[in-house]
């Protein structure tokens, strides 16, 4: 689904990704973990060209992103390629990034009818379908001020699948949220990773990535320290870095 070879970004003279690999099967749950500053956002935004690569390769279902010919500059697929790969990758951001001055539903339609081009009709159905299975059907007409950090984050997750990506990539969603809140949240990512959907979560919640991820993958200063299955990553981590952030975490 995901393939990414030697990513490489700088921001001025801070090197935030350090030549950063990764390979993501269909159904695969992942959790990146790794200390604030190890380049785990930065490596999501990369993905769905919210950020551009200085070097490496990014292949989404089998077609070319992006990449860089030996001793040369990278180089993206034609934009209309690039907008139609990235429309294969649901994101859902931190800070829920709703739009407040429309309602849930029309938050959840707008993408479907803007860049898709579908019909109210027809989108509207399926987003009072995505609000029923984030459990929040009741609040169709509400505007995001009168939600729950919690709410506004399962309705970003609906906002998301609404587009109908393959992939899903989630950037810390619960850490701007009440501890009380995280648990609706992270039911909701379960309830996906249950029906095979392919996930990339950058996470902090250690039981989270414990139960559902296939896979964890550790990042600190910009590179991929440790990559295993997730039993036994946390059952016995190799690396000296990995072992200290979990004693830190767990």
């Amino acid at each position: 689904m995901i393939q990414a070879h030697g990513l490489h970004k700088r921001f001025g003279a801070n090197e935030v990704l350090r030549g950063v690999s990764l390979e993501m099967r269909r159904g695969e749950v992942i959790a990146m973990i790794g200390p604030s500053g190890s380049g785990k956002s930065t490596f999501l935004r990369c993905l769905n060209h919210l950020e551009t690569i200085d070097a490496g390769r990014i292949v989404i279902e089998g077609e070319v992103l992006a990449t860089t010919e030996p001793g040369g500059p990278c180089r993206y697929a034609p934009d209309a390629e690039v907008r139609r790969l990235c429309r294969r990758m649901g994101m859902v951001f931190q800070h829920f990034n709703l739009f407040p001055h429309m309602t849930v539903l029309q938050n959840i339609i707008e993408a479907p009818m803007t860049v898709k081009g579908m019909k109210r009709d027809e989108i509207v159905p399926r987003a009072e379908i995505l609000l029923e299975k984030v459990g929040l059907s009741a609040k169709r007409d509400a505007y995001p001020g009168r939600l729950s950090g919690g709410q506004k984050q399962r309705v970003a997750i609906a906002r998301a699948l609404a587009m109908e990506p393959d992939i899903m990539l989630f950037d810390e969603p619960t850490s701007a949220l009440d501890p009380e809140l995280t648990g609706e949240v992270l039911r909701t990512m379960r309830e996906l990773a249950e029906e095979h959907m392919t996930m990339l979560v950058v996470t902090h919640e250690m039981g989270f990535a414990r139960e559902v991820a296939s896979r964890v993958i550790f990042m600190d200063h910009g590179s991929i320290v440790e990559e295993r299955p997730a039993a036994d990553f946390f059952a016995n981590p190799q690396h000296p870095r990995s072992r200290a952030f979990l004693d830190n975490m767990l």
